[in-house]
């Protein structure tokens, strides 16, 4: 069968995206780009429930699919908590549990048995399993062959009162770590050169089993191989505990100096609604503690605009906040009601007012960033040659995980070299190799 399928959401969703690709070619179908969608016999949607935008674009797609008389299959977090919405849209579609993706050729093996039988679309299948998955081991069809996306862990233990990715993917499930640094082992043997640890929430590593993040990340940057490693979002309130740890862990050479830090909020009682647990203090604490010792150290932060109840001087608390610690990247978000959530019941803003302080933050995010990285030019020091872009250039990373472009280098990946910042784009910045 001919088959497209995409992917929304997070590098997890990603990651078990490219599982899904091994086992349809594994199992001889053919897969489609983009441009040859339209030819799809079987759409598969790996779906994400987070934004109320991206929701609304996936339930339009099944629905198109669906009245092309494509057979249509939807996995991801959007059929554990809205299965009613997905069927509403296309009552054909079958469903993919969450934690069931091993069992995609099971599902298209019946949809072709089915296609050839002519047994009528009208009841969707459905294919459920409860034990958590971590992709780990297996074979996958990468969306970029240099990175390995490892997922450490499913679920969470907090209870952020917006937060639905809590009910699709339950409670905090940390999974084995010699499975993990067994499948690192794997991706480098086969030329990965950086390591995407990724879960809902990296520093909650191990709080099931006792066996933390720093140790794991210990474990992982004892196997040999010229890789880095990219830790993956950590929340303030699970950073706390393991705090000296942690820093201590990021010594290691092959750990990226990179910080990603969601606050969400800098006002108090906007935090105390999310039911974000954290103070602003001990944020203020982590982010110095972390700077003190990695003074290059690259500041990523999550934001969400317009939540229920934020007042002009909330809003101004956090402006103020990203004004004093200048993160290199803020991932600002107007916020939307989701269903199952406690935040589902409060009362909204009006949401002219969300759509004001999202366009007035990111200006000062847009300022900072400008103004961040024209202090960057000039800027000399170690890279790590990552990969070659489409244009045969070659994409290094700083230890700070900052993303330069070499021209006409003969460096080979996982070699690191001396590098000067000349110029700043939108994305990147420009680059060329000094000697020492």
């Amino acid at each position: 069968m001919r088959i497209y399928l995409e992917s929304f959401g997070c590098s997890v969703s990603q990651a078990s995206a490219e599982v899904m690709k091994a086992l349809v070619k594994k199992l001889g179908h053919e897969l489609l780009g983009l441009d040859t969608a339209d030819q799809a016999e079987v759409y598969i949607c790996n779906s994400c429930t987070v934004k109320y935008t991206t929701e609304q674009k996936i339930l339009h797609k099944i629905r198109n699919f669906g009245e092309k008389n494509v057979e249509v299959i939807v996995s991801g977090c959007m059929p554990e908590v809205q299965l009613e919405d997905v069927l509403n849209a296309n009552p054909e579609a079958h469903i993919l549990g969450l934690n069931a993706v091993y069992s995609l050729g099971e599902l298209l093996l019946l949809i072709e048995e089915r296609k050839k039988q002519g047994i009528s679309r009208k009841d969707h299948l459905e294919i459920h399993t409860l034990k958590p998955l971590g992709f780990l081991n297996v074979p996958r069809e990468r969306f970029n062959p240099n990175i390995h996306i490892c997922q450490i862990s499913q679920g969470c233990n907090f209870a952020c009162s917006y937060c639905v990715v809590k009910y699709a993917r339950g409670k905090l499930h940390s999974f084995p770590s010699n499975e993990i640094v067994q499948d690192i082992r794997t991706a480098v043997a086969d030329g990965c050169k950086e390591i995407w640890l990724t879960s809902q929430d990296d520093s909650q590593y191990g709080m099931d089993t006792g066996f933390k993040l720093p140790e794991l990340l210990r474990m992982i940057s004892e196997i040999p191989g010229d890789f880095r490693i990219r830790v993956g979002m950590m929340n303030p309130l699970s950073v706390q505990p393991i705090l000296e740890d942690i820093i201590e862990a990021f010594d290691s050479e092959k750990i990226f100096k990179f910080l990603h830090l969601p606050i969400q909020s800098a006002s108090h009682s906007v935090l105390k609604k999310m039911n974000r647990l954290h103070q602003m203090d001990a944020v203020e604490m982590i982010i110095t503690k972390f700077r003190s010792r990695y003074r290059d150290l690259s500041l990523f932060t999550d934001i969400i605009v317009g939540f229920c109840s934020e007042t002009d001087e909330d809003f101004k608390e956090t402006v103020e906040w990203v004004k004093k610690y200048r993160p290199e990247k803020v991932n600002i978000s107007r916020y939307s009601p989701r269903k199952h959530t406690k935040a589902f019941s409060f009362r909204n803003l009006d949401s002219r007012i969300s759509v004001q302080r999202s366009h007035y933050l990111h200006k000062v995010c847009e300022q900072i960033k400008l103004e961040f990285k024209q202090g960057l030019i000039g800027w000399t020091g170690t890279a790590f040659a990552s990969k070659y872009t489409e244009m045969g250039d070659l994409l290094t990373r700083t230890d700070s995980y900052r993303p330069v472009i070499i021209s006409c280098s003969d460096l080979r990946l996982g070699q690191c070299a001396n590098v000067e910042i000349v110029a700043s784009k939108p994305g990147y910045f420009l680059g060329r190799l000094v000697n020492k």
